[in-house]
């Protein structure tokens, strides 16, 4: 597949920010820990879903030393909606304790510490990062890794291999939110099955081959 030209990764984008200015996470949340609940409930599950089953949860657990006193089996009661639910809640607990013990309650910054808790990879990492803390990260989901291949803009085997080559690819005054727009762009235009090729504001730099076309 051709790869994007630096010129034309600069248009990508610019036309990107020109129809989301100021994109952000579809995930809800008040706190930095439980934006972290959130997006380790994500995994393998839709946004919108895991907002359903937190809306109720967060009304009640704001803190890792709530979540510990609720208990494994009554946050199963809250997530048994979303897939690997018991998995993600025995997670979910491990990783508020560990806050509690580690950390004094505080949701660190910084990637090494964020991986050293149960069921947070390198993606739930970097989405912490740069939603919570501002940090340049762009976290490889099902979509991005899509449009990172599909595009020409980040070809890779593996999502790390996307990420890496984003992060040497798209400029610098893009970076910071380059994660929301190719989530977003993934989400609702480069779907997986029926891209909305003739609406994408990027078409003609796209180098997707089987683009659809207008009926």
């Amino acid at each position: 597949m051709a790869l994007m030209t630096p010129a034309e990764i600069q248009l990508f984008f610019t036309r990107l920010r020109q129809s989301i200015p100021a994109p952000k996470t579809e995930l809800e949340y008040d706190t930095v820990y439980q934006l972290l609940v959130a997006v380790v409930l994500s995994a393998q599950a839709t946004d919108a879903g895991v907002n359903r089953a937190t809306q109720p949860l967060f009304e009640k657990v704001k803190t890792p030393a709530q979540m510990v006193a609720l208990g494994e089996r009554k946050l199963i009661g809250y997530i048994k909606s979303i897939g690997l639910y018991r998995t993600k809640a025995k997670n979910v607990i491990a990783l508020s304790r560990l806050l509690g013990e580690r950390h004094g309650g505080e949701v660190p910054r910084s990637h090494e510490a964020l991986q050293e808790l149960p069921g947070v990879g390198r993606k739930t990492a970097n989405v912490v990062m740069n939603v919570a803390f501002g940090e340049a990260t762009i976290a490889v989901d099902t979509h991005i890794f899509r449009v990172g291949n599909r595009t020409g803009l980040a070809p890779g085997k593996n999502p790390l291999e996307v990420e890496l080559k984003l992060l040497k690819r798209v400029p610098e005054e893009f970076r910071l939110h380059a994660h929301h727009w190719l989530i977003l762009h993934g989400r609702y235009t480069c779907k997986a099955r029926k891209p909305e090729c003739p609406s994408c504001v990027v078409n003609d730099l796209c180098k997707f081959r089987a683009k659809t076309i207008a009926l």
